[in-house]
């Protein structure tokens, strides 16, 4: 839930945890950090958000203020390495999401790995609203891809397609964890790389479907009355075990955290 944001250079990455701790994290070792999981046979379900270390999801709306270069440079690199990238339509409304770039080497790169050279953006929304001036739609190379219900009205089903979008409906009036799931899976996306927003991520968590969260913690304090990075009407605990703890110079901590079970099967839930 953080496109762009940051400036000036990354520093030196390092390891806080494991056998590697102190060590230089270098392109080749924080590429293998990130590696989805091999040989899957179902949706991966990776979510990434940034806080601020009093919680704070966003600073006036919009999550870039709290980027830094290390984050950046993540944020860059679990887009590169997924099959899709989801998000919710608030998130998509509020940040004014544009699609993927890539450059050339980035492509070639992806394609080398058996992706499509430009991962497509997945919106998830019940109601299909989605101003047809977003950068969605006009700042794009591939069509997005819009993930509706059948209760979405027509005529906003209509005006997303007439903008570009390729609409798919996935479920009757509520688009819960397993329904989302069956669609990314049918669409054969297995690397999924979720950013968003706070409802979305919250659903999932009570639906049981998440299998990892990557969270930078930005070394800022923000206040204010920004949300959280999940929200649901009822809380729905779920332990996660540490993968890594990497640390930049300037304070930025890059975490990652995968739901204990998740590799012993190809079935969800707690």
């Amino acid at each position: 839930m953080h496109p762009a944001g940051g400036s000036g250079l990354i520093g030196d990455m390092r390891r806080l945890d494991g056998t590697d701790a102190a060590q230089h994290v270098d392109d080749t070792a924080l590429r293998a950090l990130y590696a989805y999981p091999d040989d899957l046979s179902r949706p991966w379900m990776r979510i990434n958000f940034v806080s601020s270390l009093d919680g704070a999801v966003a600073v006036e709306g919009r999550s870039g203020a709290l980027g830094s270069p290390a984050d950046k440079k993540v944020f860059g690199l679990l887009r590169e390495l997924a099959d899709v990238i989801l998000v919710g339509a608030g998130t998509v409304r509020a940040e004014n999401y544009g699609g993927a770039r890539t450059g050339e080497a980035l492509r070639a790169r992806r394609e080398e790995a058996g992706l499509a050279p430009i991962p497509p953006i997945a919106v998830v929304t019940a109601s299909c609203d989605l101003p047809t001036d977003l950068r969605l739609f006009t700042d794009t190379t591939i069509p997005p891809v819009v993930l509706t219900t059948a209760r979405a009205p027509e005529a906003a089903r209509r005006a997303v397609e007439a903008a570009g979008g390729d609409v798919r409906v996935i479920a009757d009036a509520v688009i819960d964890g397993p329904s989302l799931l069956a669609a990314i899976g049918e669409a054969g996306w297995f690397r999924v790389l979720c950013e968003g927003g706070p409802n979305l991520f919250g659903r999932m968590i009570e639906d049981g479907v998440v299998d990892e969260l990557c969270l930078t913690w930005a070394p800022v304090l923000a206040a204010g009355n920004a949300a959280r990075i999940a929200h649901s009407p009822t809380a729905a605990l779920t332990p996660l075990r540490r993968a890594h703890l990497v640390c930049d110079d300037d304070g930025t901590l890059l975490t990652r955290w995968v739901r204990p079970d998740a590799l012993e099967g190809d079935t969800h839930g707690r």
